[in-house]
């Protein structure tokens, strides 16, 4: 376990270097090919200064030990307070539509392999299509103005702070009445693709030898389900959620668009339409480093599920039973 667990945080550190390595060469390259230098250069930006070697090492440290992705060409406010004030409402939007979206799949993903070709399962695969055909930004304008505008049920755009409850649009319950519809939107698309392998991970395990075998000592399929097969298609799910998160925090910048919401993919999109260089560069990094993250909690989650999974340099596989 300790190996494992060694090997996951060394690779999460290297993907990390790697990142800002990546980050910093790219956005160091983009003012001076585009020309879009913005009112300050660069280095005045970041107080870099020297060979691209020690600027890179300067940035790291400047990131490491302070804390610091520059400042914005916009308004010179430091990028890490934006970011940071930002980030929130994203975690917020993300992780409510991956509870949404496994609600969704899971079961439906459970009762059609269960009923392969049935009514239920042809209502599944219509939904499957119409989540993977439908654009986030529509699906969100669509909605809102049916659930929003036309019908009153839900707000059809806004945010409201989850910290001030003494304000008129602050608290816990319109925190989360403002986000319900985001939540309904975002959980739809992502459960779409979740649905499919859910299924299929399901009808694959009900094919196999240790399912049989439980049938003919008369388990009831219930009990089957239950015991044996949701134990064992745990893993592969969990796995489809960490590359759900994912996605969702790649696509963020649509269901943010759509509802008017501040978050990351708002800030993303409006520092790429006024060419703010350290902004679109604090956003990404914030967001690798977020998925890099994701991953290693997912790594440990495989873990906790299964204590027989240990770490053999670039895999994961079942240890070994003693002889």
């Amino acid at each position: 376990m300790g190996r494992y667990l060694a090997g996951r945080v060394a690779s999460a550190v290297f993907l990390l270097f790697a990142v800002t390595f990546f980050v910093f060469v790219a956005f160091s390259l983009v003012p001076s090919r585009t020309g879009f230098r913005g009112p300050f250069a660069t280095q005045d930006l970041y107080q870099l200064h020297g060979s691209m070697t020690h600027q890179y090492a300067g940035y790291v440290w400047n990131i490491v030990r302070h804390g610091n992705l520059g400042r914005s060409y916009s308004d010179r406010e430091s990028v890490t307070s934006v970011v940071l004030r930002a980030a929130p409402v994203t975690l917020a939007l993300v992780l409510g539509g991956v509870v949404v979206s496994l609600l969704i799949a899971v079961p439906l993903g459970l009762l059609t392999a269960l009923h392969p070709r049935s009514v239920l399962d042809r209502a599944a695969t219509v939904l499957v299509l119409i989540g993977v055909c439908s654009h986030p930004v529509w699906l969100g304008l669509m909605s809102g103005f049916l659930l929003g505008e036309h019908w009153h049920v839900f707000p059809s755009s806004g945010y409201c702070d989850l910290f001030s409850p003494a304000t008129a649009c602050g608290g816990l319950a319109q925190w989360s009445y403002h986000l319900v519809l985001p939540w309904l939107v975002f959980g739809f698309l992502n459960a779409a693709f979740c649905l499919l392998m859910v299924r299929g991970i399901v009808i694959e395990e009900l094919d196999k030898d240790y399912v049989r075998a439980a049938r003919a000592k008369g388990a009831g399929e219930t009990r089957i389900v239950r015991v044996h097969v949701l134990k064992n298609a745990m893993l592969p799910i969990t796995t489809i959620v960490g590359v759900n998160i994912g996605i969702a925090i790649g696509g963020i910048i649509f269901i943010e668009s759509a509802f008017g919401l501040p978050g990351l993919g708002g800030l993303f999109r409006r520092s790429i339409i006024r060419h703010d260089i350290p902004m679109t560069a604090g956003i990404v990094l914030f967001m690798s480093v977020a998925i890099i993250a994701i991953n290693l909690v997912v790594d440990l989650v495989y873990l906790m599920l299964d204590p027989r999974i240990r770490y053999t340099g670039e895999r994961l596989q079942p240890a070994k039973a003693p002889a």
